[in-house]
């Protein structure tokens, strides 16, 4: 049931019990006019009614009788009122309102009947023959002993109605007048002695809001001042606490929302008490929307689902990994009960670790060591395998020796390549971290038409032409050389997987916020599941293609580095069977 405020219980009474008392009284004093007028005008008629029973008595004689009819005609039309003259049979022998002959008989009159029997008949009713309510005074009319008949005067009460209903509103208005003044009287008393409760209130919510910095007033009344001390020391000692409390809640706080390891508390209903953005963030659902929830509602991945419950049965730590989004992202989970200060188990603690990034760079750095072993392996052995051949005898043939020779030679071009293309990337890497790549506001065009024609030999050598596209006032913060590498490297590549007869193009152009050079070739393009790796380094999609056409397997690590030494990325867009788009993105500003 809802609270009220205290004035509005106090007032609302006092303003009850006065307008009942009011309209008691006005009731009281409308009933007792009503019957006052009643009784006065009752006795009204009968004293008509009585001075008219002399008269009739002589004329319900015969042969007078028919002028009874014309005397309460007469009677009506000087007093105002109705008479009615009847026999002790009930026939009506005059009526001042109808014709006699035409009326019901009255025996059964309430009125006549009382008449009838000696007393003063009187009755209300409503008459079906004026339709008009009525009130009715009846009287016998005797000669001696003997009851000739009864004469009866009557008065619409309409009238009565209307008086009573005048007084009736002379008396409410009167009412109105003083239920408004106790009203306003009312509310000054109620709110006079509220409003100490509604200040103290006010106050101690203050207080409840963690607003210490005002004290309450002091009221004269006993009661209340010694309330308002009392609540005035507590906010005093509540503000000491908070404070204390505050501080602490702040560091814990921020430690919890810094840590980059997400955190989840789950009950042993297995639904959220606490979760961390970082938490959030793994788990990808919003921070707002997971409290008090089932985690069966909020998280859709059935390993941590069940993580989870082994780790709420579990009594002892334990730990595993977790794969998320069909495998896309692992996490490294610790789950530990969560007591309270008692030592009574409450749920469970979750602490997320995402590891994808880590295991991603042990792949590659498997990949690495393994790639670099194997490339480095077979100009190695094949130096080997003819030095030893030449040691063997074939020196001595001169012919033989000189072809295993150029094939050491160019081994060993080969080995000088990839070693020249490892120390680039490393050398790359060491720059960017150390900020030792300036880069200068100006056209790009120049560097383009410089790496087409370092590579335009190559591509007329396989009839390959290269078409560019670039505004002559285009400009973008680049490091030359370094640009210039990065676009010989993708024109280079193009080249290779193209077929002769092809084109290459090299697109330059500016969007809102960045700087695009894409290079497209007509070749065999590149599978999907290929493209998020072939910017690692000695990661080839086709191996047997790649070396027979030749290359290290590094020139897109190299392209890629020296976009992020621009402050930029590269990507990659391939259809199979249709060619090749590598863009540049650099940034417009």
């Amino acid at each position: 049931m809802p609270r009220r405020k205290l004035i509005w219980q106090l007032f609302p009474s006092y303003l009850a019990v006065t307008l009942v008392s009011l309209l008691a009284g006005t009731w009281l004093v409308a009933s007792s006019w009503r019957h006052f007028y009643l009784q006065h005008t009752v006795s009204a008629l009968t004293a008509l009614a009585r001075l008219g029973e002399g008269q009739v008595r002589g004329l319900l004689h015969t042969p007078q009788k028919m002028q009874v009819d014309g005397w309460c005609k007469e009677s009506a039309q000087r007093s105002g009122a109705r008479f009615t003259v009847v026999l002790p049979s009930g026939e009506v022998m005059g009526d001042s309102e109808k014709d006699p002959a035409r009326m019901d008989n009255h025996a059964d009159r309430p009125e006549f009947q009382e008449a009838f029997q000696g007393r003063v008949g009187v009755s209300q009713r409503y008459s079906y023959t004026l339709k008009l309510h009525m009130l009715y005074v009846a009287v016998a009319v005797q000669e001696g002993d003997r009851l000739v008949g009864a004469a009866r005067v009557a008065l619409p009460v309409t009238a009565i109605n209307q008086a009573v209903r005048t007084l009736w509103w002379k008396c409410l208005g009167g009412a109105l007048i003083i239920a408004l003044v106790i009203t306003a009287l009312s509310f000054f008393i109620s709110r006079r002695f509220s409003q100490p409760l509604e200040d103290l209130k006010r106050g101690a919510a203050r207080f409840a809001e963690g607003d210490l910095s005002r004290r309450l007033p002091v009221p004269n009344s006993e009661e209340l001042g010694s309330l308002a001390q009392t609540l005035n020391l507590m906010a005093d000692q509540l503000e000491d606490r908070l404070s204390m409390l505050t501080r602490q809640a702040h560091l814990q706080e921020a430690v919890f929302t810094s840590m980059l390891e997400g955190v989840l508390a789950v009950d042993q209903e297995e639904r959220f008490i606490i979760l961390n953005q970082a938490g959030a963030r793994l788990l990808g659902v919003p921070l707002a929307e997971v409290q008090k929830r089932k985690v069966a509602e909020v998280v859709k991945d059935p390993e941590l689902q069940w993580f989870i419950t082994r780790a709420l049965s579990s009594p002892e730590p334990i730990e595993g990994e977790i794969n998320l989004d069909q495998g896309k992202r692992l996490l490294q989970a610790h789950g530990t009960s969560l007591r309270d200060s008692q030592g009574i188990v409450m749920g469970v603690l979750i602490v997320l670790h995402d590891i994808t990034h880590l295991r991603h760079l042990e792949r590659i750095r498997r990949d690495f060591v393994g790639n670099v072993s194997h490339e480095l392996k077979t100009p190695v052995t094949a130096i080997k395998g003819f030095v030893e051949t030449l040691l063997a005898g074939a020196m001595k043939e001169p012919e033989n020796a000189e072809k295993f020779l150029r094939i050491i030679a160019h081994q060993t071009e080969r080995l000088q390549e990839i070693i020249e293309h490892l120390l680039t990337l490393s050398r790359l890497e060491q720059d960017t971290e150390r900020g030792m790549i300036f880069l200068t506001r100006g056209r790009i065009k120049p560097v383009l038409e410089s790496a087409i024609q370092i590579c335009e030999p190559k591509a007329t050598g396989r009839n390959i032409t290269i078409l560019l596209d670039c505004p002559d006032d285009l400009r973008a913060s680049h490091n030359a050389p370094l640009l210039e590498q990065a676009l010989v490297n993708l024109i280079d590549n193009a080249e290779k997987y193209s077929e002769p007869g092809s084109t290459v193009q090299v697109v330059a152009a500016r969007s809102d916020s960045e700087v695009t050079i894409s290079v497209r070739d007509q070749g065999c393009g590149i599978p999907r599941e290929h493209q998020a790796r072939i910017f690692e380094r000695f990661y080839r999609v086709d191996l047997g293609r790649s070396r027979k056409v030749g290359g290290t397997g590094l020139g897109l690590a190299i392209v890629k580095h020296i976009a992020q030494a621009h402050r930029g990325r590269v990507t990659v867009a391939s259809t199979p069977g249709k060619g090749s788009t590598f863009t540049v993105h650099l940034p417009a500003e």
